[in-house]
């Protein structure tokens, strides 16, 4: 497996970035320098584990560069408190096998403050224990399982995205608000993202009213056999728990099929550019009114995407700008803001009873939930439609409750200092 260390041009990073308010330090360590794992006068140190290859890199591996971008802008306007954010990415190839030795590294070696941000369902759920019994904070995991939502079991695990119930009712009761007779089928992955769009869908619509549901492993690039089990039962709209190859890879299936439903997808498999390439353009215009939901300012009106698309330019080489770029550097601005809450001596306990208080606002399209009974920030989400080659927001925003799915208008946080958190 392959791991560096260094700039956000390069696969894996360590934002650091000269600052100026290092100077106002003393020469010595502070107290919680000296005793906190990954904190010290000048520098805190977090790490995750990312998808840099393997079957969901092209989907995932973008998101990392972005935040570390975040990092260096972060770092070149004074930091947090004082002190830089170094951050460590290692490659697990979406293994879980290899999730657990980099992970390891990153504690024992690495020493980090934090895990943020690590990747994916199977691939997490295999270090969750071993975090809580190093007391390592859990910071904002890259999936929407339920599992990441049990404080009493893990009290130091927070998860980032919506939830997949959460994002499964929203898709499910927008076909149904669009067409009330939709037919309504799903395709998920064979874990916990399958199992909770599934949970989702059938919230909205009721128990026995999934006209068929299908799940796929990433193991095995066919989905044909899926597809055709869906396309017999009559499937008008077809949900999605898939990442974003196997997205592209249902619809494309479909497409030579010659079916086409409308398809509404996870926010983990809706990037358009990113579907985009793995089409082609003879496949491309298969996506034309592809709904998908995001809690996050991926729309170009956005002052955040503004802001983000400049230090895209600037700081990550001008990469091309997707959703992974957004949600890479929301995450980075989420972590910021949680350790500024976290004091300027940060520890491990400060840092989760500053998440665990509510008072984090985010960057999102509603404000955040986190309490210390809920470890879920996003419980709302807004639905966005591929139209004339082009994604964006609608109107349509749902809030997903025990009772089901409600239309809502969605807040969308304030940008405020140039999105840097603030320290005082």
């Amino acid at each position: 497996m392959r791991t560096t260390r260094s700039t956000a041009r390069s696969t894996a990073i360590a934002a650091t970035m000269g600052l100026a308010a290092a100077t106002a330090l003393s020469a010595c360590s502070t107290p919680a320098a000296a005793e906190v794992p990954g904190v010290t006068d000048d520098k805190v140190v977090i790490g995750t584990h990312q998808p840099l290859t393997g079957p969901a890199a092209a989907g995932f591996a973008s998101i990392s560069a972005a935040t570390a971008a975040y990092f260096e802008y972060l770092n070149a306007n004074g930091g947090i408190h004082g002190r830089e954010i170094e951050y460590i990415v290692k490659d697990d190839g979406y293994n879980p096998a290899n999730t657990q030795t980099v992970v390891r590294e990153l504690v024992q070696e690495d020493e980090v403050f934090a895990i943020v941000n690590g990747l994916g369902t199977p691939t997490h759920s295999s270090v969750l224990d071993y975090l809580d019994q190093n007391g390592v904070p859990d910071l904002f995991v890259a999936s929407g399982s339920l599992t990441w939502n049990q404080p009493d079991e893990y009290p130091n695990t927070f998860g980032f995205n919506a939830d997949y119930v959460t994002e499964g009712a929203a898709l499910a009761q927008h076909a149904l608000d669009t067409d009330p007779d939709a037919v309504v089928c799903v395709l998920g992955q064979d874990d916990d993202f399958g199992a909770g769009i599934l949970q989702g869908v059938e919230l909205a619509l009721g128990d026995g009213e999934v006209a068929a549901n299908q799940t796929y492993s990433t193991a095995d690039q066919d989905v044909t056999a899926q597809l055709g089990a869906m396309k017999e039962a009559g499937c008008t709209h077809n949900v999605l728990g898939t990442i974003n190859g196997f997205t592209a890879l249902a619809v494309g299936t479909a497409a030579q099929m010659e079916w086409f439903p409308k398809w509404h997808v996870s926010s983990s498999g809706a990037d358009y550019p990113t579907l985009a390439e793995y089409l082609g353009e003879e496949g491309t215009p298969a996506l034309e009114g592809l709904v998908s939901v995001n809690y996050l300012p991926n729309s170009p009106s956005s002052e955040w995407y503004e802001l983000f698309s400049q230090i895209n330019e600037e700081y990550n080489d001008g990469a091309p700008y997707t959703g992974n770029t957004t949600y890479g550097m929301s995450v980075g601005y989420q972590f910021a803001e949680a350790l500024a809450a976290a004091g300027a001596d940060p520890t491990r306990e400060s840092i989760v009873a500053a998440v665990e208080t509510g008072d984090l606002g985010g960057n999102g399209i509603a404000p955040l939930t986190y309490s210390a009974d809920d470890h879920f920030g996003h419980r709302t989400v807004r639905i966005a439609v591929v139209a004339g080659g082009a994604q964006d927001f609608t109107d349509s925003a749902y809030e997903v409750s025990e009772a089901g799915a409600t239309a809502v208008e969605p807040e969308q946080a304030p940008l405020e200092n140039e999105g840097i958190p603030a320290t005082e």
